[in-house]
């Protein structure tokens, strides 16, 4: 009863500066065009979800290692499905290469990475998640609350209804995850119906999204960049934007996997993701254009090695220096089955890795006198393999 006495003392005090921070922010999209009975009819029944602000500390794309980031967004179910798409939304996807320029591979991509091709499009109701990220977030109120501003003007110039402002916990929306204050700027109507709706409407999501990386800087008919073997103990220049004329990296031992020479559209920069002893990769102009979608070198990379992929090519060569590899989604499931047949409760096993299926992950760990961090590598999937 006491700790029920405390929760309730902190929370009264939380819940009022909650709604005072609404009512500001009822004011603000007043003074910027949004009518309150929308803003009301919007915000009605919202509260705060600690939950958000606690996903917002832990951003899967700077967290995960690489290995299994990519494993399981750039896998053969991934694939399969996206080369489904291509020949499925064929004229979408090359109306909106013609009138952008971008490369209709990168769109699908983009597209299949984002959302699983419309497949996973966030839970969140955006009004409550950036409310809540303006309004008690410890980092970057201003700009939760600026995207808070631009998803009432979405629906205030008729492009969506409130219901379908729905996304992930910070405020990401539509087949291909656009913020609300970049839906505002370069969605574009793709199917001719006279609304941008990312939502409903792929040919509007795909034309957006070419519009998007054509605004940042796309070069058509260009290359991201292409695998390359660094020499043995390398440890000069590195990073995306240390950008060298070719020749330059030629003098420092850089080679192509494939022998060819190094060629390319200008400049570029070498990436190695998992140091010097991963895969190494130069980069050019558009793989900067990808990784302004996002801002993380795991999730550029992931967009452009599908993108490779989708055309027909192959796969990253260079093995990763990890002794415990990362696993597919269709591993993952086999995996929350194994531990199901164990007994464990996982839920469903759908290939998410939660809470459930970590703790009996670090079960297992704990059984097998490994180190207990849950996560779900091929070691622990060889293990209940071999039961």
């Amino acid at each position: 009863m006491l700790a029920m006495t405390v929760f309730l003392f902190c929370a009264a005090p939380a819940q009022a500066q909650f709604a005072s921070c609404v009512g500001d922010l009822r004011t603000q999209a007043e003074a910027q065009g949004v009518p309150a009975a929308l803003f009301d009819r919007v915000m009605r029944g919202v509260e705060p979800d600690p939950k958000i602000v606690e996903l917002s500390e832990a951003q899967p794309e700077f967290v995960t290692p690489i290995w299994d980031y990519l494993a399981s967004l750039v896998d053969a179910e991934k694939i399969t499905d996206g080369r489904a798409m291509l020949k499925k939304y064929a004229t979408p996807l090359r109306s909106a290469e013609k009138q952008f320029g971008v490369d209709h591979h990168v769109v699908a991509a983009v597209w299949g990475v984002e959302s699983d091709y419309g497949r996973i499009a966030g839970r969140y109701y955006l009004p409550q998640s950036l409310s809540t990220l303006a309004c008690t977030a410890p980092r970057r109120r201003d700009y939760f609350r600026s995207e808070f501003m631009a998803a009432l003007k979405i629906v205030a110039r008729g492009d969506l209804a409130p219901e379908k402002l729905r996304g992930s916990w910070a405020g990401a929306f539509g087949h291909t995850q656009f913020m609300p204050s970049t839906y505002l700027r370069l969605a574009v109507d793709g199917d001719g119906d006279g609304h941008s709706n990312l939502v409903d409407s792929i040919p509007d999501a795909l034309a957006s999204t070419a519009n998007f990386l054509r605004n940042a800087g796309w070069q058509p008919g260009a290359i991201w960049g292409y695998e390359v073997r660094v020499p043995a103990g390398y440890g000069g220049a590195s990073g995306r934007s240390n950008k060298k004329p070719l020749a330059q990296w030629k003098k420092l031992g850089i080679q192509r996997l494939d022998g060819k020479p190094l060629s390319g559209p200008g400049p570029a920069g070498l990436i190695l993701p998992a140091g010097a002893e991963g895969p190494a990769f130069l980069v050019f102009k558009n793989y900067d254009t990808i990784f302004s979608y996002n801002g993380a070198t795991s999730y550029a990379l992931a967009i452009s090695l599908l993108s490779e992929q989708l055309k027909g090519h192959g796969g990253i060569r260079t093995p990763w220096p990890t002794d415990d590899p990362g696993l597919s989604r269709a591993e993952k499931r086999e995996l929350q089955r194994l531990l199901i047949a164990r007994g464990y409760d996982v839920g469903e096993p759908d290939g998410a890795i939660g809470a459930k299926t970590r703790g009996a992950i670090a079960d297992i760990q704990r059984r097998a006198n490994l180190a207990e961090d849950g996560r779900p590598g091929l070691k622990v999937l060889t293990m209940l393999r071999g039961r």
